[in-house]
């Protein structure tokens, strides 16, 4: 490459007419209209017409030459656009280079697909060639975005006193929560190490260390099954603090995303929604709570008595979705009612109220003084419609929580923006049907509420948690809780959780012991990072935040990996391969 470039392709405007300027790039487009070629060159900043005239010879026949994808340098003069082809779509759409020069620097194939038309390819195919997919620049976007989201959040952390420290990505496998992905060691046959799944642990010793402030934006590793938001190794904002109680943490934490989203988007935000997990079951069916999906649910079980049909009168719990100035179509109605049989709920009883009376699906059992009841008993009136669901109260909260998402995306009421919420006060244990037996909500870190530890010795399901979530748009952004630090209130917990003495000797005794040499009161949260730019960028998945994901399988099919190994490699760890069942 002879020219050193002085400009990048995006940043070129009004402003630099007349300049004479190098800029590199791939090209994007290439356009011949006899006797005059344009080729659109593509940057990470942008993209910039150069206009091709037959008279700047050598120049042409390069351009002439240059297809798509092809690497070019580019010397030449900033001119205005003529009247009427200036392209607002582009950030230099007032402008165009006239070139004296152009060097091609590298060739390219036919590629399997053109980042210009790439939206409709295969994803399978894209992560194959992911690095011809990351030259889009709707999808080089997202990485711009994460970069600014990522400065914005360490600015904010570093101005309130926190530190920021590396913890080991080798470290101990340990009960609860996802499997580990283990790693051999070579040298001490038949042990291994985890890849952590947080930095848990390491960020509660820094804690007993005096370190008082942490954070890092760390990568940790879960060997789970695979969603849209889920991958087998992704990103946090990982925190934790010192002597702060949990309601200053919530605070503090609610300060960085306001930070983040003003910094980076431009976007006030405002005040998070506090409910307590008991509420937003109540009110929403769900502790992931969607606020844009219009009214809460309401409980219409004191609305039972006296009603004439037997399958709501009889129910341990009715469940109501208010439908406030929706005249729903019969077939929406019959869409619902498939949606809550399909949730598993047995069945759906639907009101709809008009100047002219009352239509049901069950008018027959109801009447027309059954059906005002229960719209009387949901704060309804002419006008309006209701979804009931029946069933033990759990359940039917479940299954109204999840129609209320589905009538507003069907009516199309889900509204725009950012509705954020933090859900407090977690159940400190849940039942696992897999396990039979208590496991941790969070983890087996997370401290009780103080008027609840009497409890756990006589009912620990009873136990509420100093636990707190940030819900974005129905999605959880991120989890934290204050920590125990008194040895024997954690090794209580651990015998709860169903360890021996000798298992809490051998994966946490460490962690006990440190908590005798003067443990602070302590707590933290972590942010998944790439669902936060996910909703941020109005991504569908987080893999399109990503540099480099997997497949919802777990796999890379750039790198084909996971792959197998030499038998020598195995031999040298000890590991022998036991072929499936």
């Amino acid at each position: 490459m002879t020219a050193e470039r002085t400009d990048y392709c995006g940043t070129l405007g009004l402003g630099d007419v007349g300049r004479r300027v190098t800029v590199c790039g791939w090209v994007h487009r290439r356009r011949d209209h006899g006797g005059l070629i344009f080729l659109d060159l593509r940057d990470r900043s942008g993209i910039l017409q150069v206009v091709v005239e037959p008279s700047s010879g050598e120049a042409f026949a390069a351009a002439e030459r240059a297809r798509a994808e092809w690497v070019l340098a580019i010397t030449g003069t900033v001119r205005a656009r003529p009247a009427g082809m200036v392209n607002p779509e582009l950030a230099t759409g007032a402008v165009e280079l006239v070139p004296e020069r152009i060097e091609i620097l590298a060739q390219a194939k036919t590629p399997p697909f053109l980042p210009a038309e790439a939206d409709d390819v295969d994803e399978l195919v894209r992560l194959k060639y992911r690095y011809l997919d990351l030259r889009r620049p709707s999808l080089l976007a997202h990485f711009v975005l994460r970069d600014r989201v990522v400065f914005a959040a360490r600015q904010y952390l570093h101005a309130h006193g926190f530190l920021d420290v590396e913890t080991p990505a080798l470290a101990k496998s340990t009960p609860e929560g996802a499997r580990d992905f283990l790693v051999p060691s070579r040298t001490q046959r038949g042990r291994f190490y985890a890849l952590p799944q947080s930095p848990q642990l390491f960020k509660q010793l820094l804690m007993v260390a005096g370190f008082d402030r942490y954070y890092q934006i760390v990568k940790v590793f879960r060997d789970e099954d695979l969603r849209a938001d889920r991958q087998p190794e992704f990103t946090q904002i990982d925190v934790e603090t010192s002597f702060l109680s949990q309601d200053r943490i919530l605070e503090l934490m609610e300060g960085l995303v306001h930070h983040i989203f003003r910094e980076t988007l431009g976007v006030t935000l405002e005040p998070f929604v506090r409910l307590t997990y008991d509420e937003a079951i109540r009110r929403y069916g769900s502790d992931k709570p969607d606020l844009r999906a219009g009214p809460p649910l309401v409980d219409l079980s004191g609305a039972r008595a006296g009603l004439g049909f037997a399958l709501l009168a009889e129910a341990p719990a009715l469940v109501g979705v208010p439908l406030i100035g929706v005249q729903p179509t019969r077939r929406q109605l019959d869409a619902w009612v498939d949606a809550a049989r399909q949730l598993g709920a047995g069945g759906l009883v639907w009101i709809v109220k008009t100047g002219d009376g009352v239509r049901s699906n069950a008018a027959r059992a109801l009447g027309e003084a059954g059906a005002d009841q229960l719209m009387a008993a949901a704060g309804l009136g002419s006008g309006d419609g209701l979804l009931v669901v029946a069933g033990p109260e759990r359940e039917a909260q479940a299954w109204a929580g999840a129609l209320r998402l589905r009538v507003a995306e069907d009516l199309g009421r889900m509204e725009d923006g950012f509705r954020f919420l933090w859900v407090t006060d977690f159940p400190l244990f849940e039942w696992s049907e897999e396990e039979k037996r208590l496991v941790s909500a969070h983890h087996p870190f997370t401290r009780p509420r103080p008027e609840d530890e009497p409890w756990l010795e006589q009912d620990p399901a009873r136990v509420r948690a100093l636990a707190y979530d940030v819900v974005l748009n129905g999605v959880e952004l991120a989890s934290g809780s204050l920590r125990i630090y008194e040895p024997e209130l954690q090794a209580k917990v651990f015998r709860i959780l169903g360890l021996k003495p000798e298992e809490i000797e051998a994966k946490f005794g460490f962690l006990l012991n440190a908590f005798q040499y003067g443990a602070p009161p302590h707590g933290g949260i972590a942010f998944g990072l790439d669902r936060l730019v996910m909703i941020m960028a109005g991504a569908k998945s987080i893999r399109d935040v990503i540099a480099f994901p997997k497949t919802a399988r777990g796999t890379d099919p750039l790198l084909d990996s996971p792959s197998p190994v030499e038998p020598a490699q195995l031999e040298e760890l000890g590991i022998r391969i036991i072929p499936p069942r």
